[in-house]
């Protein structure tokens, strides 16, 4: 398999945007005849949130008196804000939808499903706090992330909000989170002494159950409540002294246990069984793998997982993977 380079992948990333097509509740509508949808290109790497200057231009004069918390729902899901856009499109659309038609509520915020956002501050102290976290798993502490100047900090949050990857290299590059792999090295240590410490992933699953009898993926039932989804945040570990070439199939077996039990007639190089060629790369008793999605793309499950990490992984350094699966995982 033939991959791009780490520069190219990762511009690829950045310049990634999903068609939305947004309208305002019906219920909050107060002019006739009501106004259109608004047409928009939403950032993979943004946050719905931070489309709402435009949202706001765009019906202001449609709208009541007043506003509450701003949220959107799609299907009647309320849409958790501080989830990248590009990850809540590829977890909830099983087909991709072009455009993703979303709904725009500005008041009457659900406050048993989603926790207030209060604009754009909301969002970036999230996404700092989301940066903070992978730190402390890559390195073991977040001083670097801790220790940024106000002006950097302002300048990263900037260069997400404007799509400037060039400016969020820049500044990202001095907090020593990468890139991942046998040959890099955390930060401020000898060699001697990072030779001998794991090598961290940060790592967000989102695994979704789409039922048993569902023969095409485009067939999964819509997703009408946050619980019928398993949020897991876990990093992904390997040891230096083993190196080697780790997959994603490798990666996904040891970040989902409880879902992937592999049994001792489905390890790697077992012949017991004649493998369909239609099936999943792999399944066992407890669910079957139905599709895995990493920003927008379905990869071969044989791709180099360091690679995954280090070209499409999102602005917080996370490495945000959706797995879709036949069985709803009971996770410890």
């Amino acid at each position: 398999m033939e991959l791009m380079c780490s520069e190219e992948a990762t511009k690829y990333i950045w310049e990634g945007a999903i068609p939305l097509q947004i309208q305002l509740h019906e219920s909050e509508i107060t002019s006739f005849p009501p106004p259109p949808p608004l047409m928009i290109l939403g950032s993979r790497m943004g946050y719905l949130p931070l489309l709402v200057p435009p949202l706001k231009a765009h019906f202001s004069s449609a709208l009541p008196p007043g506003t509450d918390n701003i949220w959107f729902d799609y299907k009647g899901l309320p849409l958790k804000w501080y989830i990248p856009t590009g990850v809540l499109f590829d977890l909830l659309c099983a087909e991709p939808e072009r455009p993703w038609n979303l709904t725009v509520h500005f008041r009457g915020s659900p406050g048993d499903v989603l926790t207030p956002c209060e604009g754009e501050e909301s969002v970036k102290w999230s996404y700092i706090n989301s940066l903070k976290e992978a730190a402390y798993v890559i390195n073991g502490n977040c001083k670097n992330v801790m220790n940024m100047s106000q002006a950097d900090q302002y300048d990263l949050w900037q260069s997400l909000l404007k799509g400037n990857m060039e400016g969020y290299m820049k500044i990202s590059s001095r907090l020593k989170l990468g890139p991942f792999g046998e040959d890099s090295l955390p930060s401020d240590e000898s060699e001697t002494v990072a030779s001998s410490r794991p090598c961290r992933i940060p790592v967000r699953l989102y695994v979704r159950s789409v039922g048993e009898e569902i023969v095409d993926i485009e067939d999964a039932p819509i997703v009408d409540s946050w619980d019928k989804i398993s949020y897991i945040n876990r990093p992904f570990e390997i040891c230096k002294e083993e190196g080697g070439y780790v997959s994603l199939k490798q990666a996904l077996k040891s970040l989902l246990p409880e879902t992937f039990c592999i049994n001792s007639s489905q390890e790697e190089g077992s012949n017991t069984d004649v493998k369909d060629p239609n099936a999943p790369d792999f399944e066992d008793d407890n669910a079957k793998l139905r599709l895995v999605r990493v920003q927008g793309i379905e990869p071969d499950m044989d791709i180099p997982f360091f690679w995954l990490a280090n070209c499409l992984r999102n602005p917080e350094f996370y490495l945000h993977i959706c797995v879709f699966i036949s069985k709803q995982p009971k996770l410890r």
